[in-house]
């Protein structure tokens, strides 16, 4: 590009260099030595110009065009350049707009690329959590079709087997449906004041008999405050209760300890600790993601969908939040979220003796 830039110049200092030469000979009595400096003074200022002109202000530019593509290709975006006009040289400002247009249409790109792949492995999981529980009722089905309904015994035990599988495919079907509502925005929140240590009593009621099998012990702990309010969508954070409540007790060991406990400031803060197995720090980034469980190969004995996190996170974002948990192995979990303060409501349903009940 330099050598393209001085060969222009050349060629055109010494094309005005010639022509200024030629025009002053045209006057008379003008000596040799006049017109060799004349022809000296227009080919140097002209080159000099000429060079500045062609090789800072355009070949320069173009040179930074071609850098930039090059940085693009290599998915380098560390040597952006703010927006800027530039009134002597308006290819600078090409140059930023062409790269500041890439960078986006290279992100939208590598965007695409990642949810393509994010389809495909959704789709491969979802197959694969469907076959499961469809496999399983038609073979309970076929064996009765095949001749084992005539045993009554059996045909009550497989008819149970089915209708187990199947109950636990329709718990995948409405789950994937209010994940995919959630993310499209089709299902919106209906914010109101509510209790929110109530709402966690009414979730401990539904667990009581399953956490007195475990030995497991259900704590509310609401520092001496007997009523605490959120302004909040009740059904959705009823149901973030109820999955986290109900994680927690699974994953925690017989005699083990579920506590839920809660923090006012600007907002309020809610704690479901757990005392059981713990999370690998390599699980913990991918814990909300669909069908992702820690316990691969346990999976299906512990039950549930592998939706319940997800539907957890995409409902507190929802309030405007985020899902924060922290983990150590074998000695338990901890997830919490924040929601905004609500006024107080009247309610009669609830009264607390102590700041620390147990169930």
């Amino acid at each position: 590009m330099i050598f393209n830039a001085r060969a222009i110049a050349l060629l055109l200092s010494s094309s005005v260099a010639i022509i200024t030469t030629f025009f002053l000979s045209l006057v008379t009595d003008i000596t040799n030595l006049a017109l060799f400096i004349a022809f000296s003074i227009s080919f140097a200022a002209t080159y000099i110009l000429t060079t500045l002109i062609v090789e800072f202000l355009f070949f320069k530019e173009i040179n930074s065009i071609y850098d930039a593509l090059e940085r693009l290709q290599d998915k380098d975006f560390s040597k952006i350049k703010s927006k800027s006009k530039n009134p002597v040289n308006p290819l600078r400002g090409i140059n930023q707009e062409i790269f500041s247009y890439a960078e986006v249409k290279q992100r939208e790109i590598a965007e695409l690329k990642r949810m393509e792949t994010f389809r495909r492995e959704f789709l491969a999981d979802v197959s694969h959590e469907l076959k499961t529980p469809i496999f399983a009722a038609q073979g309970f089905v076929h064996t009765l079709i095949d001749g084992a309904v005539e045993d009554k015994k059996v045909r009550n035990k497989f008819l149970k087997k089915a209708a187990k599988s199947l109950d636990g495919l329709d718990m995948l079907v409405h789950d994937l449906l209010t994940l995919s509502h959630m993310e499209t925005g089709e299902i919106k929140m209906h914010f109101e004041n509510f209790d929110i240590v109530e709402l966690t009593s009414e979730v401990f009621d539904q667990f009581e008999e399953k956490a007195e099998k475990k030995n497991i012990k259900l704590k509310l702990v609401n520092d001496g405050e007997e009523s605490i309010f959120v302004h909040a969508d009740y059904q959705r954070i009823y149901q973030v209760m109820l999955n986290l409540t109900s994680n927690a007790i699974k994953y925690t060991r017989k005699g083990g300890d579920v506590t839920v406990s809660f923090e006012e400031g600007k907002e309020v803060s809610i704690y479901i600790k757990d005392t059981g197995r713990g999370i690998p720090p390599d699980d913990l980034k991918r814990i909300f993601e669909r069908f992702y469980r820690v316990e691969k190969s346990r999976s299906k004995e512990k039950g549930g969908t592998g939706l319940g996190l997800a539907i957890v996170k995409h409902i507190i974002e929802a309030h405007d939040s985020r899902v924060n948990v922290t983990s150590s192995v074998d000695k338990g979990s901890t997830f919490n979220f924040k929601l905004k303060k609500g006024k107080p409501v009247p309610s009669a349903s609830r009264n607390w003796d102590d700041e620390d009940d147990e169930y």
